[in-house]
């Protein structure tokens, strides 16, 4: 019949691509530039990589000391993060491709 669809043999990369979520050179470069632009943000807070707990403890140990200025900071970098998040998000909601369908 013309409308039977026929499962074809996978082949053997098939699985690494279906684990990894793309071809490994192509994933390699995202979770190479998402780990630079992370460094940038961690970098911006305060963090250092070769002393990541120090430094998690220092974060929280300025918090606790900015008191209830703390939520005024979180609030204008939830802001500010969420005037490009927000309508990115929007967008690619409205014009992107239906999911499951």
């Amino acid at each position: 019949m013309p409308d039977d669809v026929r499962d074809l043999p996978a082949s053997q990369n098939d699985g690494l691509y279906r684990f990894l979520g793309g071809s490994p050179l192509s994933v390699a470069f995202r979770l190479i530039l998402l780990s630079i632009l992370v460094g940038v943000v961690l970098a911006a807070v305060g963090f250092d990589p070769w002393n990541i707990i120090h430094s998690i403890r220092l974060l929280f140990q300025r918090l606790w000391d900015l008191g209830f200025d703390t939520i005024n900071w979180l609030w204008r970098y939830f802001l500010l993060g969420a005037v490009i998040v927000i309508p990115v998000w929007l967008l690619s909601r409205l014009f992107g491709t239906p999911r499951g369908r």
